[in-house]
Order: C-alpha cells, then structure tokens, then sequence
C-alpha cells in the first residue's frame, strides 16, 4: 500500500478514487508508566514511555486506515494526515486520515 502526504503519485495514474479513509486509536499509559513519566519530568529531558506512546498510537491508526483502504480496493492513499486529542485527561486518541485510490504505475 502506498501511503503519501502529498496529492499526487508521480509516475502513476488514477484508476479510481475509492473515497475517505481513516484509522482510529485510543491509548493510555499505564499507572506505573505515568508514574515513571512524572518522575522523569522533574529531571527533564525526554519522556520515553510518552514517546513509545505516541508512536505506537499513530502507528496502529495507520495500520487501521491501511485496512480500510484495502477493504474498499485501494491500493493507495494520498493525502494522508494525522489529529490527535486527549480524552479525560489520561488518554490519547490518534486519527490517520486520508484519501484511498486505485492506482497504476505508469510505464515510461
């Protein structure tokens, strides 16, 4: 699956535009993980248990969207975005959006 930020995917053509897509995530650290995050706060630097967090959100928003583009019969998706927002205060949601194509490599 070809997935890009851009709008356009040089050296293919348009089949078929199969419409939007997206791919949705909910994490949450753990107690021990914000505890552990706290304590790094108050001696700076980078927080990794929020880092691998994020990460691992957005990457599993991605492989969502990527299962709903293939369900519709893309073979690509242009456009592609993230938006993330908290919930409650303790959780993340993730949301990798774009739109899904059919596409064909141009021979030249």
């Amino acid at each position: 699956m070809l997935v890009v930020t851009t709008e356009m995917l040089p050296g293919y053509r348009v089949i078929a535009v199969r419409g939007h897509v997206f791919g949705v995530a909910v994490r949450s650290r753990g107690v021990g993980g914000n505890l552990i995050a706290s304590l790094r706060s108050v001696f700076g630097g980078e927080i990794r248990e929020y880092t691998e967090m994020l990460e691992e959100g957005r990457r599993l928003a991605v492989d969502r969207m990527i299962l709903n583009a293939k369900a519709i019969g893309a073979n690509a998706i242009v456009m592609m975005r993230f938006d993330s927002s908290e919930i409650g205060g303790s959780m993340n949601e993730f949301l990798a959006y774009g739109t899904a194509m059919l596409v064909e490599r141009v021979l030249r």
